[in-house]
């Protein structure tokens, strides 16, 4: 069985590859024998991820882009050719009261977490249904599931995700493309870094976890590359929780 999660001869394209999240699924990827393109803005952030999947063996290109451009998109698509795993990993949060949410705050939100989504999946599933074959992963959020306080525009961006994953996923499910969502509880990321830092919301968070404490990026990555591989072939339009319990409640 552990065959079935063998990523030799396949090419995935991470964003949010940079760093966090996306910078160790797309390690994770690796190490399960894919070769990378790896997308965020920052080409230093990339090179360095680059030369630590080199120095497990395998291949891996930069391409730096900013998800919410179309142009951008297009072109990563253009270069990667043929890919055969997508992570959309790439996200962004602003934590503030309903109240006080600024509209750019808003539009900036929705434009990385889901319009980004959106963009790289459309471009990249076009190769894929063309082919027969392909996986989607959307690294979506516990708040893709449930609401929470100061996360408003966070929340509405993530339960998009989710809704994107299921309708893509049936649309694509007869060319023989999966899509599927991750959806992790807080994890300790630069992301989360200034929020964890903060002792009250950090106790606060680990007592509405269930198994008393906040995720590692390795907690996530398992689960990528689960649904990015063969072991995961009768899978789609699935959103895997990686939270802890913390929406069991």
């Amino acid at each position: 069985m552990l065959e079935s999660f063998d990523l030799s001869g396949r090419l995935a394209v991470v964003t949010g590859a940079g760093r966090g999240i996306g910078e160790a699924c797309a390690l994770g990827l690796a190490r399960a024998g894919a070769d990378l393109v790896l997308v965020s803005r920052s080409r230093d952030e990339l090179e360095q991820v680059a030369g630590r999947a080199e120095a497990i063996g395998r291949r891996a290109k930069v391409a730096p882009c900013d998800v919410t451009c179309a142009e951008d998109v297009h072109a990563v698509a253009e270069q990667a050719g043929g890919v055969d795993i997508l992570v959309n990993g790439a996200g962004t949060n602003v934590p503030e009261p309903f109240l006080d949410v600024a509209e750019r705050t808003f539009d900036a939100l929705l434009a990385v977490n889901l319009k980004g989504t959106f963009l790289m999946s459309q471009e990249i599933a076009r190769s894929m249904a063309a082919r027969g074959d392909g996986s989607i992963v959307n690294v979506s959020s516990q708040m893709g599931h449930v609401g929470g306080p100061n996360r408003a525009a966070y929340c509405a961006s993530k339960h998009g995700v989710e809704g994107l994953t299921k309708a893509i996923a049936l649309e694509l499910a007869p060319h023989g493309v999966r899509v599927n969502a991750v959806a992790p509880t807080y994890i300790e990321t630069p992301m989360t870094s200034g929020f964890l830092a903060d002792p009250q919301f950090r106790a606060e968070t680990v007592g509405r976890i269930p198994l008393g404490r906040v995720g590692r990026v390795d907690d996530v990555v398992g689960a990528v590359v689960y649904l990015a591989s063969p072991a995961a072939s009768l899978v789609t339009g699935a959103s895997l929780l990686v939270d802890g319990g913390y929406t069991a409640q």
